[in-house]
C-alpha cells in the first residue's frame, strides 16, 4: 500500500497541475488509477506501455494493487469505493479479465440509450450514497462501459459555529458569505506553514471521526491554483516541511496566518481557524490531458486491447470524471464518479490571566483542500475553492 499511495498521489498531483481552476475544483485520482489498472491488464503493443508509465507500476502487478486500494478503502471508516463494468451482448469478453471485476457490478449495455442511462445512473446515485446523481457517460453505440465509484464522508468531533464573513480586501472582497470557525488548544498543533514550489502556504488539518482528514492549504495572493494544490501534495508525502506555529516568531508573515502571544484567562496556546465552508462540483475530460493518463494511443483505432476482447478491435471514446465536495459546520463530504466508454475501433494499426500563544488562520480567499486518509497518507480527494457558499 505505501508504493500505491505514492504513485496514486503522484498521479493526482501531476494531474492537479493541468486542470482549470477558475470556478473551483475537484478531482480525484482514487477514481481513475484503478480504472487505468484495468485498462492496462487487457492493452496490447504501445498502449501497455503507455499505460504502464501513468501508473508507475509494471502492468501485470497494477490489477492487484487496484483491487487492494479499493478494498482499503471499503474498510476505512467514512469512505466506500467500488469498479462497475457493463459490457454489450456481442463483446466477447476475455474471461479473465472481466473477472477482475466482482460479479454483483457486472451488468449488461441493451443499446437502448434510454435504458442504459437510467441503469448506469441508479448505480452512480446508489455507490455514492445520492451524492453524485448521474454518470459522465454517453453509452450511446457503446461497447463497454467501466466505471469507479469513491465517497468520503467524515463528521468534525467539534462542530464549526457558523457565521458570516466580511472581507475587506481580496477576489471575495465586499461580498458577505458563510464563515466556519473553531478554536481550540488542539487546532493550534494542526496549523503549519511550509516554503513549497508555489512559495509560502498556511496548512490546517482538521481531524474527521473516522480515519480521514481535511488539509486546507491557503498560499501568496499571486499563487496559482494548481501550485496551491501541488504544495498541499508536498506537504503530505513530506517532499515539503511542515512547521509548526509553535516554533515560529509573533508577526512572522504567512498567507492568511496571524501570530501573537495574547493574555487569555486559561493556560494554553490556542488556535484559530476560521474558513469559508464551501459546495465544488466539478467535470473533468480525461481524455483531455490523454498523455498524463497513458490514453493517447487507447483512443485511436487499431486492436488496443486484444486482453480484454478478441472478437472486436476497441478504443477508449470517452474517459471523464464528475466530482463534488462540500465543507460544512458539521463536517466534510465528497463524491466522485469516474468513467471509461470504449467502442469498436477500426482495425488499423477565570479571573487569572495567562500569557499566551494565539494562531489565528483566515481562508477567505480561494484556496486549495486535500482530503487524506490519515493511516496511509493517501489523497482520496483534492480540490479547489474558487467561490464561498453563499448565506444560507
Amino acid at each position: 500500500m505505501v508504493r500505491a499511495v505514492g504513485v496514486v498521489n503522484g498521479l493526482g498531483a501531476r494531474w492537479g497541475r493541468e486542470l482549470a481552476f477558475g470556478s473551483g475544483q475537484v478531482w480525484t485520482a482514487v477514481g481513475v488509477w484503478p480504472l487505468l489498472a484495468m485498462l492496462a491488464a487487457g492493452a496490447g503493443g504501445p498502449v501497455r506501455v503507455e499505460l504502464e508509465r501513468a501508473l508507475g507500476m509494471p502492468t501485470g502487478e497494477a490489477p492487484g494493487v487496484a483491487r487492494e486500494l479499493l478494498a482499503r478503502l471499503r474498510g476505512t471508516p467514512g469512505c466506500a469505493a467500488a469498479l462497475g463494468l457493463w459490457t454489450a451482448d456481442r463483446l466477447v469478453v476475455e474471461p479473465g479479465w472481466a473477472e477482475q471485476v466482482d460479479a454483483s457490478l457486472r451488468g449488461r449495455l441493451t443499446g437502448d440509450p434510454a435504458v442504459d442511462r437510467a441503469a448506469l445512473d441508479r448505480w452512480a446515485r446508489e455507490q455514492t450514497g445520492g451524492l453524485l446523481e448521474r454518470m459522465p457517460v454517453d453509452a450511446a453505440g457503446a461497447e463497454l462501459v467501466l466505471a469507479s465509484a469513491v465517497t468520503v464522508r467524515t463528521r468534525w468531533a467539534v462542530p464549526f459555529r457558523p457565521g458570516r464573513f466580511a472581507v475587506a480586501e481580496g477576489p471575495w472582497m465586499g461580498r458577505e458569505f458563510v464563515k466556519l470557525e473553531r478554536s481550540g488548544p488542539e487546532l493550534f498543533e494542526r496549523i503549519a506553514v511550509a516554503e513549497t514550489s508555489a512559495g509560502p502556504v498556511t496548512e490546517v488539518r482538521m481531524a474527521g471521526d473516522g480515519e480521514v482528514d481535511v488539509h486546507l492549504v491557503l498560499g501568496g495572493p499571486g499563487a496559482a491554483p494548481g501550485a496551491v494544490v501541488a504544495a498541499g501534495f508536498e506537504l503530505v508525502s513530506g517532499a515539503s516541511r511542515r512547521m509548526p506555529v509553535a516554533g515560529r516568531a509573533d508577526g512572522e508573515v504567512w498567507p492568511g496566518l496571524e501570530l501573537a502571544s495574547v493574555d487569555a484567562s486559561s493556560p494554553g496556546d490556542v488556535g484559530v481557524l476560521a474558513t469559508a465552508g464551501f459546495l465544488v462540483r466539478a467535470e473533468n475530460d480525461l481524455l483531455a490531458a490523454a498523455e498524463l493518463f497513458g490514453l493517447r494511443t487507447a483512443a485511436l483505432d487499431g486492436d488496443r486491447f486484444p486482453g480484454i476482447s478478441r472478437s472486436m478491435p476497441l478504443k477508449v471514446a470517452q474517459a471523464k470524471q464528475v466530482a463534488m465536495a462540500e465543507f460544512s459546520a458539521e463536517g466534510f463530504e465528497a463524491g466522485a464518479v469516474t468513467t471509461v466508454a470504449m467502442v469498436r475501433a477500426a482495425a488499423l494499426v477565570a479571573s487569572r490571566r495567562f500569557r499566551v500563544r494565539r494562531a489565528v488562520a483566515r481562508f477567505d480567499r480561494p484556496f486549495a483542500f486535500l482530503a487524506v486518509h490519515r493511516a496511509s497518507g493517501l489523497v482520496l480527494v483534492a480540490g479547489w475553492v474558487a467561490e464561498p457558499a453563499g448565506p444560507a
